[in-house]
């Protein structure tokens, strides 16, 4: 990989261009970081009151009833955005849908089991339990890199 820096005063703002033959599993890393540092902060509420809410700080992402909430050790806070939005949003090495209703801090993950009906249970450092259906298992394993002597 050649990296090329261009620093002029001239620049009003910082644009990056990536170019590639392909998008390998480093260019992802590199545009999840990227993505990461645009996503400084999402507004949440709670009550009358509107919280600024660090993504590295949320648990997990859940369609609850018509709203879609975002869980903290600090409590439960409604979001205005959509989950494919926040899909959209959030890096992708540190965020991953679990199921049609929840995308999970891969790094507030504590353990998780498999049950026998093939699906997971994960568990968060906060105690709380999210089933991993059936469809998203493979992308959970592949972000948590459990494949690894397996061919794909």
């Amino acid at each position: 990989m050649k990296v090329s820096l261009d620093i002029d005063s001239d620049y009003d703002e910082t644009i990056v261009t990536i170019h590639c033959k392909e998008v390998d599993d480093t260019i992802k890393e590199i545009l999840d970081f990227l993505k990461g540092m645009e996503t400084e902060f999402i507004v949440g509420k709670n009550g009358d009151m509107h919280y600024i809410l660090k993504p590295n700080e949320i648990h997990f992402f859940r369609a609850h009833e018509d709203s879609i909430e975002a869980v903290t050790a600090e409590g439960t806070f409604k979001l205005k955005e959509k989950l494919y939005e926040l899909e959209k949003l959030l890096p992708s090495n540190k965020f991953v849908r679990i199921s049609k209703s929840v995308i999970v801090n891969l790094y507030e993950l504590s353990r998780f089991e498999a049950s026998f009906n093939g699906t997971l249970c994960v568990y968060f450092k906060s105690g709380v339990k999210e089933y991993v259906s059936r469809r998203y298992v493979h992308a959970i394993k592949k972000a948590l890199k459990m494949n690894r002597g397996k061919k794909e």
